[in-house]
């Protein structure tokens, strides 16, 4: 690649590394998680409000509403604004100790990120398997 200096001299330049070539580190990685979380949280939440203006409007729209809650697709979306749900919040602790000057270093980064990664994942199916098991 060549380009040229403030006065005009031709200069050969690299090519900035495509991310094909470079690896995100996991904190990068779970950085980007925590924005698409939370952008994921805030539609589910629109979803889960219409569901409960649904339930206020009547019978009728909150059958329907159920039913769609209900679906596969439904059931779908809600298991992925609960996994957003965890993950955002154990981000969110991971974020904290970071604000009172803990784990900084790129060893302990990199284990708190594994952590949230599984502990929301964890959460997530604690909170779906206790959920079916009381409906019976």
């Amino acid at each position: 690649m060549t380009g040229t200096t403030s006065d005009g001299k031709l200069v050969r330049r690299p090519l900035s590394p495509h991310l094909q070539v470079y690896k995100l580190p996991l904190t990068a990685i779970t950085s980007i998680s925590h924005r698409i979380t939370g952008v994921a949280l805030a539609i589910g939440t629109g979803l889960l409000v219409s569901w409960l203006m649904a339930a206020a409007a009547g019978p009728i729209a909150f059958a329907e509403a159920q039913a769609f809650m209900g679906s596969f697709l439904g059931r779908l979306m809600l298991f992925g604004w609960t996994l957003a749900l965890f993950y955002h919040f154990c981000n969110g602790i991971r974020h904290l100790a970071w604000d009172a000057g803990y784990g900084y270093d790129m060893e302990t980064a990199t284990r708190t990120g594994w952590l949230t990664i599984g502990g929301a994942v964890g959460l997530t199916l604690f909170a779906w398997i206790l959920g079916y098991a009381l409906l019976g």
